[in-house]
């Protein structure tokens, strides 16, 4: 189904099933993402108040330092891999927990995103994870996009008394946009569909996805070669940048930018894609990276959420086992 005599431009920056090998090797596939936030969202470390950053942007007079608020990597990640474990189980009924020292280490979820040593005596193994998150920021400032609300769990009686559950928590603002980059590392074609799938498919990240944290992941582009892409630190100022010079914005400086009241998400995954792109062909320090046609990536996507996942997955499968075989 994903052989290179039907998308050769894959061959770049993947590995083909029967060529996975325990020893790294410089093959990267960079799936360029830009998240929306489609209802408020918790994203923290000590479930009170929201991850921060301190960032400058801009450059001489028009150069400010401004607040983002953090998607951190362990809730991209987090979030991927527990919606990963449940496609596998629904489309090939495999049974795998994300218990820290519980997983399987035996299907293609495991062999790709990595798991510690099992609890088992006879399964002592580690796997590193060859999908690469990095931080996410937020365009504006934490003072536009950020919120705290007050929240309490009252009993149903008619009169009650102030109890310890009151709290004020940080809600990130519907709206809000997290430019990312996911980065597969030695991946086969089969896991780059897998990996587009959970992004594509995936809409619940941070804190109380039962009732918060609606995402849209928005697929820009992938590409592939021999290196990874831009920071998404890097990518988040450029966009900065690119909206105060855009003409279909009404903002005039960096200070507008951080501070509007919303940005629109066509216009700035335009603009992100731009800044990837320019950043790939940049004339001094360029990356070994090319882009992905858009009809091959709208083919894996078609593949990765429809139907034909699970066959994608089932012919993964016996690879993931294969490559597990060499370190016995």
């Amino acid at each position: 189904m994903f052989d290179y005599d039907t998308y050769p431009e894959l061959e770049r920056g993947t590995v083909s099933r029967d060529e996975m090998t325990i020893a790294p090797q410089n093959n990267f596939t960079n799936i360029l993402v830009l998240r929306e936030l489609e209802s408020h969202a918790i994203f923290t470390t000590d479930g009170q108040s929201a991850d921060l950053a301190n960032v400058a942007v801009g450059s001489g007079d028009d150069r400010e330092t401004y607040s983002p608020g953090l998607m951190f990597m362990r809730k991209q990640t987090g979030s991927d891999r527990r919606f990963g474990k449940s496609l596998q189980r629904n489309l090939l009924g495999t049974e795998c927990t994300m218990q820290v020292n519980g997983m399987c280490q035996d299907c293609v979820e495991c062999i790709l995103y990595g798991s510690a040593a099992s609890d088992d005596a006879d399964q002592q193994l580690s796997i590193t994870s060859r999908v690469m998150y990095d931080t996410a920021y937020t365009l504006r400032d934490a003072t536009a996009t950020i919120d705290e609300k007050f929240q309490n769990a009252p009993g149903d009686d008619y009169a009650k008394t102030a109890e310890a559950t009151i709290r004020e928590p940080d809600f990130f603002e519907p709206g809000t946009l997290f430019p990312s980059v996911i980065t597969l590392r030695d991946a086969t074609p089969e896991e780059v569909a897998f990996v587009l799938g959970i992004a594509a498919k995936n809409k619940r990240y941070g804190a109380a996805t039962s009732r918060l944290g609606r995402v849209k992941n928005h697929v820009l582009g992938v590409y592939t070669g021999s290196e990874e892409g831009p920071a998404n630190l890097e990518l988040t100022r450029n966009v900065v940048t690119r909206l105060r010079d855009s003409d279909e914005t009404t903002v005039d400086s960096i200070q507008d930018v951080i501070t509007a009241a919303a940005h629109d998400p066509q216009l700035v995954g335009e603009l992100l894609q731009s800044a990837f792109d320019d950043r790939v062909d940049a004339e001094r320090g360029g990356l070994d990276l090319k882009r992905v046609p858009d009809e091959t990536v709208d083919d894996l996507l078609e593949a990765a959420t429809g139907d034909s996942l699970a066959d994608v997955l089932e012919t993964q499968l016996d690879a993931s086992h294969a490559f597990l075989e060499q370190t016995a």
